[in-house]
């Protein structure tokens, strides 16, 4: 399946969206995944976190990638619209973007324990330029790309 950089969403909605997510009374299972040329961070919601501990870790790590990389481009995952799957894009997304220096790719997973209907993915894209990150966009968004096998 061809990954299709689509559907963006605002640095503010998102964070509402997460906020939201994260105060509210719906049960979920929570991964946060970071990629960089520094390597690999991954954090999962263990069964003894609490929403809270949860959501302050992902503050701290969303604010560290904010400090080295302030640009974002944003994308929402949804199973309804049949999206590639978030790992697809977060891995497509890193490929695209080796020309670029100091990008940051962030997939942020909120996933119902119960069903999916309130699920939530997101995959940032961040970029220590401004113009990488319009170049990004002007070169791949609404385009498939096609996968890498």
């Amino acid at each position: 399946m061809a990954i299709l950089f689509k559907t963006t969403i605002s640095e503010n909605s998102a964070f509402e969206t997460i906020e939201r997510s994260l105060s509210g009374a719906y049960q979920y299972d929570g991964y946060l995944h970071v990629v960089s040329d520094a390597g690999e961070t991954a954090l999962s919601w263990g069964p003894a976190m609490h929403a809270e501990e949860f959501k302050a870790e992902v503050s701290q790590i969303l604010r560290q990638t904010w400090d080295a990389a302030r640009f974002w481009v944003i994308y929402e995952r949804r199973e309804d619209r049949r999206d590639p799957k978030g790992t697809d894009i977060r891995n497509a997304a890193f490929r695209l973007t080796r020309g670029y220096s100091g990008v940051i790719v962030v997939t942020l997973s909120l996933l119902g324990k119960r069903d999916s209907a309130n699920d939530l993915e997101l995959v940032f894209v961040c970029f220590e330029q401004d113009f990488h990150r319009r170049n990004f966009r002007v070169r791949y968004e609404g385009k498939p790309i096609p996968d890498q096998d």
